[in-house]
């Protein structure tokens, strides 16, 4: 009797263990922040946040994206005019499924992505370079 409620009363904490933890899946098994350098420096992604939103790893993949890291910046076709044909992130990003990935000033969306080299600079921690070295 003893041995089963300890052996119950550790499935329990595991499983509530699970529960909290979910998956134990990290972020960065996830995918992590990818942050594009090509065409332009530099353009942010965050696999967590469209996870969050509910979209699964085979939203995008194999189909939009490689999983290979880097792999669409080397088609040379993974910029605006592409999107614009529902290529790459315009497959979502297309006004109604999420905000479109067409140049809009007018709504500062532009840097809901791009964050130029300043962001690119804060996010992997790196001192700007200036003419002078410092």
């Amino acid at each position: 009797m003893k041995k089963t409620f300890i052996t119950a009363l550790g499935l329990a904490l595991g499983g509530m263990i699970f529960l909290v933890q979910g998956t134990g899946a990290t972020e960065e098994e996830h995918g992590g922040t990818i942050i594009f350098t090509r065409p332009v420096k530099a353009v942010v992604f965050d696999h967590q946040s469209h996870m969050d939103m509910g979209y699964e790893c085979d939203t995008c993949h194999d189909g939009l994206f490689e999983y290979a890291k880097g792999s669409a910046e080397e088609t040379g076709e993974f910029n605006h005019k592409s999107f614009a044909k529902g290529q790459y992130c315009g497959a979502c990003h297309d006004g109604s499924t999420a905000f479109t990935t067409e140049l809009d000033k007018a709504t500062g969306k532009c840097t809901l992505c791009h964050i130029g080299v300043k962001g690119y600079n804060r996010e992997l921690k790196t001192e700007p370079k200036t003419p002078h070295g410092h």
